[in-house]
Order: structure tokens, then C-alpha cells, then sequence
């Protein structure tokens, strides 16, 4: 191994502020999660008593959440952070991380309940409360709340923060000024925790119901922009980030050659994350449909029915 790339790959940034910020989550929701896996009697009960209002205890959920946890560590942790000042297609693969993998994880596990119940009791009911007061349905603060995270919203501010930070100015504003690319990890993470928010289903639920037909719609709105943000990438004819013209170049990529993968990794393990969660859905959307129990035939098979308007026509 080269020392450049042994120098690299042992360049760990250990950011005390993302470790505290990490371990205290896993910390809170591990900690909810066994108080109220206890409350829930176990596994064997919980088994036993599937309509249980404890039934979002289960062990995959503990798994998912601390999966992505270690997806955002990785990306703000390890070698590839470094990396990303280096070659934009290792920035693109942190992006994915921080955008289309860690944010639907931790979402699936559900992380309201459990992060409330891993406070301590007297805090538990403080902070309880103070929710309480501030999503109850008269609130002025949840209808506030629920506007501005009305889908359409969310998903403009999506592809806002998507397209916006792939600008050539704002795109070497991130890479040379520490602060901005937190802002732009910031903005990415955020917007992408409130796209999932509303396509996973997580708490808190204050919007009017979402069914899975307006999810699927949701997810497959967004695939386009990120798509075509990728082609464009991908199939450039020169370099659009002066910010890698002024680095060393690392493995025998080019400016141009590195840009097009990384337009490549977001093009297509990009969309196919968004491509998979909604074949998700459809199948979701499909087993309800296959679930509902057939009409009786004195609804289908009376004279009524037959003279009904649509089977005239027919």
C-alpha cells in the first residue's frame, strides 16, 4: 500500500461533538427501548399478544437505529470525510450516506417513544409534557408546524437543498470553509429526515392521514431531480468544481473522470434508493388491497347492480 493512501485511509477524524451527539442518541433510545420492552413483558408476551399497544418493541428496530447511527459516523467520521476534499465521487458517497441511508433507518425504528422513555422519569415527564402541550390538536405550534411541513413544502426544500448545493459557487463555498459544509450537511440531513418523516410513517403524527398511494407518489417525485442532477454530472464535458483543480489528484483520476462517477453514484445507487422504497410501498399498497374482503354477492349480483350506470355503458 502506497503511503498516500495508507495515510488516507488511517485518517480518522474523531469530532467530539458528533460522537457526543451520536452516543447520547443511541444511548436515550437504547435505553427507551428496554424500559419499554420490559413494560411490554418480553418477547415470549409480546409474541403472544400481537394487537399489543407495545407491539413497536421489537428487536429490528434497536438494529435499525443504531445502523444509522454507525451510517452517519461513518460519514463524518472516518476516511471518507477526508476523502471528499479530495475526489468529489467520495463526497457524492457521503452524501448518500447522509441522505438516502441513515435518515430511513433511523426513521423505521420510530425513535419518538423510545428516545422519551430513555430520559430519566422526572425529565421523561417534563419533556412529555412540554410535547403534549405543543402537538395537542389546538395547538398553535403543531398547526404552525404542520404547515410548514406540508409534503409539497417539504419536497421543494428537498430539491432545493439538492440541486442548490450542487451550484458550482456553493458547491467549493462547502469545501473550503469548514462552516458552510457543516450547513450543508445540516440542510442535507434535515431535508431528508423530513422527506422520510412523512414516508415512513414516524411519530410524531400531526398531518392528516398519509396513505400509502400519496407516499408512493412522494418518493417517486423525487427521483427525477436527483436523477437528472446525476446525468448531468455523469455526462459533462468538463469540470464543474474548480475547488479539485487545486488539489493533489489521488489514484489516477482527473478532474473530469472524477466527476463523472460521482455523477454515476448519484445517478444510480442514488435513485435506486428511492426506487426500492417505493416498490415497498406498492407491495405494502397491494397486500392491503389483496387483505379486503370481497363484496357479498347481494351487493354485485342484485338487479340494482346490474342496472348501475357503469355497467350500462358497459
Amino acid at each position: 500500500m502506497d503511503p498516500i493512501t495508507k495515510a488516507i485511509l488511517l485518517s480518522w477524524d474523531w469530532k467530539i461533538e458528533v460522537i457526543v451527539v451520536l452516543a447520547l442518541a443511541g444511548t436515550l433510545y437504547s435505553r427507551g427501548w428496554w424500559q419499554l420492552r420490559q413494560r411490554a413483558g418480553g418477547a415470549d408476551r409480546y409474541q403472544r399478544t400481537e394487537r399489543s399497544r407495545w407491539r413497536l418493541v421489537v428487536t429490528w428496530r434497536l438494529v435499525a437505529y443504531w445502523a444509522g447511527l454507525f451510517f452517519i459516523a461513518l460519514a463524518l467520521l472516518s476516511p471518507i470525510d477526508a476523502l471528499g476534499q479530495q475526489l468529489f465521487f467520495m463526497h457524492m458517497v457521503q452524501h448518500l450516506l447522509l441522505i438516502m441511508i441513515a435518515p430511513p433507518l433511523l426513521l423505521i425504528a420510530n425513535p419518538m417513544p423510545f428516545v422519551l422513555w430513555g430520559l430519566p422519569t422526572r425529565l421523561r415527564r417534563k419533556v412529555g409534557g412540554l410535547f403534549s402541550q405543543a402537538l395537542h390538536r389546538e395547538s398553535g405550534f403543531r398547526r404552525w408546524l404542520r404547515k410548514l411541513t406540508q409534503p409539497g413544502i417539504v419536497w421543494m426544500l428537498w430539491v432545493i437543498s439538492l440541486i442548490g448545493w450542487h451550484d458550482p459557487n456553493m458547491y467549493n463555498a462547502a469545501l473550503r470553509y469548514e462552516w458552510v459544509h457543516n450547513v450543508e450537511h445540516l440542510s442535507f440531513f434535515i431535508a431528508s429526515m423530513l422527506l422520510w418523516w412523512h414516508l415512513t410513517g414516524a411519530g410524531p403524527r400531526i398531518h392528516k392521514q398519509f396513505g400509502l398511494l400519496g407516499r408512493i407518489g412522494l418518493v417517486v417525485s423525487v427521483i427525477p431531480p436527483n436523477m437528472m442532477t446525476g446525468v448531468v454530472l455523469a455526462f459533462a464535458e468538463q469540470g464543474y468544481y474548480s475547488y479539485y483543480e487545486t488539489v493533489p489528484r489521488l489514484w489516477g483520476f482527473d478532474v473530469l473522470m472524477d466527476q463523472q462517477l460521482g455523477g454515476l453514484i448519484m445517478w444510480v445507487p442514488g435513485s435506486m434508493m428511492y426506487i426500492v422504497a417505493a416498490l415497498i410501498l406498492i407491495g405494502r399498497f397491494l397486500s392491503q388491497e389483496d387483505r379486503k374482503p370481497p363484496l357479498p354477492q347481494a351487493q354485485w349480483a342484485s338487479p340494482e347492480a346490474a342496472s348501475a350506470p357503469g355497467l350500462k355503458q358497459l
